[in-house]
Protein backbone atom coordinates (compact mmCIF):
# COMPACT_ATOMS: atom_id res chain seq x y z
CA UNK A 1 0.00 0.00 0.00
CA UNK A 2 1.74 3.51 -1.08
CA UNK A 3 1.16 5.17 2.03
CA UNK A 4 2.84 8.45 4.39
CA UNK A 5 5.72 6.32 6.27
CA UNK A 6 7.11 9.73 8.17
CA UNK A 7 6.11 13.28 8.88
CA UNK A 8 8.99 15.61 10.14
CA UNK A 9 9.11 18.92 10.84
CA UNK A 10 12.12 21.25 11.74
CA UNK A 11 10.51 23.64 14.63
CA UNK A 12 13.62 26.47 14.50
CA UNK A 13 14.68 26.76 10.39
CA UNK A 14 17.71 24.91 9.83
CA UNK A 15 18.41 22.60 12.59
CA UNK A 16 17.56 19.24 13.88
CA UNK A 17 14.14 17.83 12.83
CA UNK A 18 11.08 16.50 14.92
CA UNK A 19 9.30 13.42 13.31
CA UNK A 20 5.26 13.58 14.05
CA UNK A 21 2.83 11.26 14.25
CA UNK A 22 0.29 13.32 12.87
CA UNK A 23 0.37 17.03 11.85
CA UNK A 24 -2.13 19.56 10.80
CA UNK A 25 -1.66 22.26 8.08
CA UNK A 26 -1.67 25.33 9.27
CA UNK A 27 -3.14 29.04 7.42
CA UNK A 28 0.06 29.42 5.07
CA UNK A 29 -0.49 25.62 3.82
CA UNK A 30 2.82 24.31 5.94
CA UNK A 31 2.87 21.85 8.32
CA UNK A 32 2.31 22.79 12.12
CA UNK A 33 5.75 23.79 13.75
CA UNK A 34 7.56 23.72 10.49
CA UNK A 35 10.31 26.35 10.43
CA UNK A 36 7.73 28.31 12.85
CA UNK A 37 11.07 29.71 14.34
CA UNK A 38 13.71 31.47 12.77
CA UNK A 39 16.77 32.90 13.87
CA UNK A 40 17.78 36.61 12.27
CA UNK A 41 20.66 38.71 12.39
CA UNK A 42 20.37 42.61 13.02
CA UNK A 43 20.43 42.82 9.13
CA UNK A 44 17.32 40.89 8.68
CA UNK A 45 18.96 37.93 7.26
CA UNK A 46 17.95 34.53 8.53
CA UNK A 47 20.89 32.01 9.32
CA UNK A 48 20.19 28.75 8.19
CA UNK A 49 22.65 25.90 6.65
CA UNK A 50 23.10 27.86 3.67
CA UNK A 51 24.93 30.50 5.19
CA UNK A 52 27.22 28.66 8.08
CA UNK A 53 27.97 25.12 8.63
CA UNK A 54 28.16 25.96 12.01
CA UNK A 55 24.64 24.87 12.22
CA UNK A 56 26.13 21.09 12.66
CA UNK A 57 27.05 21.92 15.87
CA UNK A 58 24.06 22.72 17.15
CA UNK A 59 21.93 20.08 18.45
CA UNK A 60 18.27 20.22 19.45
CA UNK A 61 15.50 18.25 20.70
CA UNK A 62 11.80 19.85 20.59
CA UNK A 63 8.73 19.10 22.26
CA UNK A 64 5.70 20.88 19.94
CA UNK A 65 3.31 20.65 22.68
CA UNK A 66 5.46 22.08 24.94
CA UNK A 67 7.52 24.19 23.00
CA UNK A 68 10.51 23.34 24.99
CA UNK A 69 13.87 23.40 22.75
CA UNK A 70 16.96 22.12 24.75
CA UNK A 71 20.33 22.93 22.66
CA UNK A 72 23.27 21.70 23.04
CA UNK A 73 27.12 22.48 21.33
CA UNK A 74 30.40 22.05 21.72
CA UNK A 75 31.99 24.45 23.87
CA UNK A 76 29.10 25.65 25.33
CA UNK A 77 25.93 24.87 28.46
CA UNK A 78 23.76 22.28 27.47
CA UNK A 79 19.80 24.42 28.04
CA UNK A 80 16.12 24.96 27.55
CA UNK A 81 13.97 27.01 26.75
CA UNK A 82 10.17 27.37 26.66
CA UNK A 83 10.16 29.28 23.00
CA UNK A 84 6.65 29.58 23.00
CA UNK A 85 7.47 32.78 25.42
CA UNK A 86 8.81 35.69 24.58
CA UNK A 87 11.17 36.26 27.60
CA UNK A 88 12.27 32.67 26.69
CA UNK A 89 12.77 33.27 23.02
CA UNK A 90 15.15 36.42 23.99
CA UNK A 91 17.22 33.89 26.16
CA UNK A 92 17.42 31.32 23.59
CA UNK A 93 18.66 33.89 21.11
CA UNK A 94 21.15 34.84 23.64
CA UNK A 95 22.53 31.56 23.80
CA UNK A 96 22.23 30.91 19.73
CA UNK A 97 24.32 34.59 20.05
CA UNK A 98 26.93 32.82 21.84
CA UNK A 99 27.38 29.80 19.99
CA UNK A 100 27.33 31.80 16.43
CA UNK A 101 29.40 34.74 17.49
CA UNK A 102 26.69 37.38 16.29
CA UNK A 103 23.67 39.31 17.49
CA UNK A 104 20.44 36.99 16.57
CA UNK A 105 17.40 37.30 17.61
CA UNK A 106 14.62 34.19 17.50
CA UNK A 107 11.55 35.48 15.70
CA UNK A 108 8.01 32.82 15.30
CA UNK A 109 5.39 32.70 12.34
CA UNK A 110 2.20 30.68 13.68
CA UNK A 111 0.39 30.94 10.49
CA UNK A 112 3.34 29.74 7.79
CA UNK A 113 6.70 29.50 8.83
CA UNK A 114 9.72 30.68 7.63
CA UNK A 115 9.87 28.37 4.66
CA UNK A 116 12.30 29.45 1.66
CA UNK A 117 9.64 29.54 -1.01
CA UNK A 118 6.66 31.53 0.84
CA UNK A 119 4.19 30.76 -1.80
CA UNK A 120 4.46 26.84 -1.65
CA UNK A 121 4.24 24.34 1.15
CA UNK A 122 5.44 21.08 2.22
CA UNK A 123 7.95 19.08 0.54
CA UNK A 124 7.36 15.29 -0.52
CA UNK A 125 10.25 12.45 -0.65
CA UNK A 126 9.58 8.84 -0.91
CA UNK A 127 11.56 6.37 1.22
CA UNK A 128 13.12 4.79 -2.13
CA UNK A 129 13.97 8.27 -3.52
CA UNK A 130 16.49 8.41 -0.22
CA UNK A 131 17.23 4.59 -0.55
CA UNK A 132 18.53 5.10 -4.42
CA UNK A 133 20.25 8.37 -3.19
CA UNK A 134 22.82 6.48 -0.33
CA UNK A 135 23.57 3.68 -3.05
CA UNK A 136 25.07 6.10 -5.13
CA UNK A 137 27.76 7.23 -2.08
CA UNK A 138 30.01 4.55 -0.21
CA UNK A 139 29.90 6.18 2.37
CA UNK A 140 26.25 7.41 2.67
CA UNK A 141 23.57 5.62 4.79
CA UNK A 142 18.93 5.75 4.37
CA UNK A 143 19.48 7.76 7.96
CA UNK A 144 22.10 10.03 6.61
CA UNK A 145 20.50 10.78 3.14
CA UNK A 146 17.42 11.61 4.94
CA UNK A 147 18.41 14.36 7.23
CA UNK A 148 20.82 15.68 4.42
CA UNK A 149 17.49 16.21 2.47
CA UNK A 150 14.82 17.87 5.28
CA UNK A 151 11.84 16.78 3.49
CA UNK A 152 8.55 17.02 5.77
CA UNK A 153 6.79 14.00 3.90
CA UNK A 154 8.05 10.48 2.83
CA UNK A 155 6.44 8.37 1.31
CA UNK A 156 6.47 4.44 1.36
CA UNK A 157 5.32 1.81 -1.21
CA UNK A 158 6.46 3.53 -3.78
CA UNK A 159 9.40 3.74 -6.67
CA UNK A 160 12.67 6.02 -6.53
CA UNK A 161 11.65 9.36 -7.94
CA UNK A 162 7.97 8.75 -7.27
CA UNK A 163 7.65 12.60 -6.29
CA UNK A 164 9.02 13.80 -9.80
CA UNK A 165 5.65 12.56 -11.64
CA UNK A 166 3.64 15.50 -9.74
CA UNK A 167 5.23 18.45 -11.88
CA UNK A 168 5.34 19.27 -15.48
CA UNK A 169 2.09 19.54 -17.61
CA UNK A 170 -0.76 17.66 -16.72
CA UNK A 171 0.63 16.16 -13.80
CA UNK A 172 -1.45 14.67 -11.16
CA UNK A 173 -1.60 15.39 -7.50
CA UNK A 174 -1.75 12.91 -4.63
CA UNK A 175 -3.95 12.29 -1.40
CA UNK A 176 -4.04 11.19 2.04
CA UNK A 177 -6.56 11.40 4.17
CA UNK A 178 -8.68 14.99 3.93
CA UNK A 179 -5.89 16.34 2.38
CA UNK A 180 -4.68 17.06 -1.19
CA UNK A 181 -1.02 17.42 -2.27
CA UNK A 182 -0.54 19.64 -5.82
CA UNK A 183 3.36 19.48 -7.42
CA UNK A 184 4.29 22.65 -7.97
CA UNK A 185 8.64 22.96 -8.37
CA UNK A 186 11.19 19.99 -8.32
CA UNK A 187 13.65 21.07 -5.45
CA UNK A 188 16.78 22.54 -6.76
CA UNK A 189 19.33 21.76 -3.91
CA UNK A 190 21.91 23.58 -1.97
CA UNK A 191 24.73 23.59 -0.51
CA UNK A 192 23.48 21.96 2.53
CA UNK A 193 22.92 17.79 1.25
CA UNK A 194 27.07 17.79 0.32
CA UNK A 195 27.56 17.82 3.97
CA UNK A 196 27.50 15.28 6.85
CA UNK A 197 24.45 16.29 8.83
CA UNK A 198 26.10 15.63 12.57
CA UNK A 199 29.77 16.87 11.39
CA UNK A 200 29.59 19.66 8.38
CA UNK A 201 32.33 18.10 6.60
CA UNK A 202 31.14 18.14 3.00
CA UNK A 203 31.19 14.67 1.17
CA UNK A 204 34.12 14.93 -1.66
CA UNK A 205 32.33 15.33 -5.20
CA UNK A 206 29.17 15.17 -3.68
CA UNK A 207 27.46 17.46 -6.70
CA UNK A 208 29.40 15.80 -9.27
CA UNK A 209 28.07 12.21 -8.93
CA UNK A 210 25.04 13.18 -7.58
CA UNK A 211 24.26 15.04 -10.82
CA UNK A 212 25.48 12.25 -13.14
CA UNK A 213 23.65 9.01 -10.91
CA UNK A 214 20.52 11.62 -11.38
CA UNK A 215 20.41 12.56 -14.93
CA UNK A 216 21.35 8.67 -15.75
CA UNK A 217 18.41 7.22 -13.46
CA UNK A 218 16.06 10.03 -14.30
CA UNK A 219 12.72 8.15 -14.43
CA UNK A 220 10.66 7.50 -17.89
CA UNK A 221 7.60 8.69 -15.83
CA UNK A 222 8.58 12.30 -15.51
CA UNK A 223 8.44 15.44 -17.40
CA UNK A 224 11.77 16.01 -18.11
CA UNK A 225 11.02 19.67 -19.25
CA UNK A 226 9.87 20.72 -15.78
CA UNK A 227 13.76 20.08 -14.21
CA UNK A 228 15.97 22.88 -15.38
CA UNK A 229 18.95 20.58 -14.10
CA UNK A 230 19.84 17.54 -12.74
CA UNK A 231 21.19 18.31 -8.79
CA UNK A 232 17.41 18.44 -8.17
CA UNK A 233 15.77 16.21 -5.56
CA UNK A 234 12.69 16.16 -3.39
CA UNK A 235 8.68 17.92 -4.07
CA UNK A 236 7.60 21.01 -2.87
CA UNK A 237 4.25 20.57 -3.08
CA UNK A 238 1.33 23.21 -2.17
CA UNK A 239 -2.25 22.27 -0.40
CA UNK A 240 -5.37 24.04 -1.39
CA UNK A 241 -6.86 26.25 1.12
CA UNK A 242 -9.71 24.20 1.50
CA UNK A 243 -8.05 22.20 3.34
CA UNK A 244 -5.51 23.68 5.37
CA UNK A 245 -6.66 23.13 8.80
CA UNK A 246 -6.78 19.03 8.01
CA UNK A 247 -4.74 16.98 9.49
CA UNK A 248 -1.92 14.12 7.70
CA UNK A 249 -0.92 11.19 9.42
CA UNK A 250 1.74 8.82 9.22
CA UNK A 251 0.17 4.79 7.93
CA UNK A 252 -2.77 6.70 6.54
CA UNK A 253 -3.00 5.36 2.44
CA UNK A 254 -1.93 7.73 -0.16
CA UNK A 255 -4.21 7.73 -3.65
CA UNK A 256 -3.07 9.53 -6.92
CA UNK A 257 -5.81 12.12 -8.37
CA UNK A 258 -5.57 12.48 -12.04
Amino acid sequence: MVHVERLTVFPVKGLDGVDREASRLVAGGTLAHDREFALFDTDGDVLNGKRTDRVHDVETAYDPETRRLSVSAPGHESVAFDIGDEDERERAAAWFSSVFGVDLSLERDTDLGYVDRREMGPSVVSTATLEAVASWFDELTVESVRRRLRANVEIGGVPAFWEDRFVGDDAPAFRTGDVQFEGVTPCGRCVVPERDPDTGEPTPEFRERFVERREATFPDFADRSAFDHFYTVMLIASVPEADRGETVRAGDEVTVVE
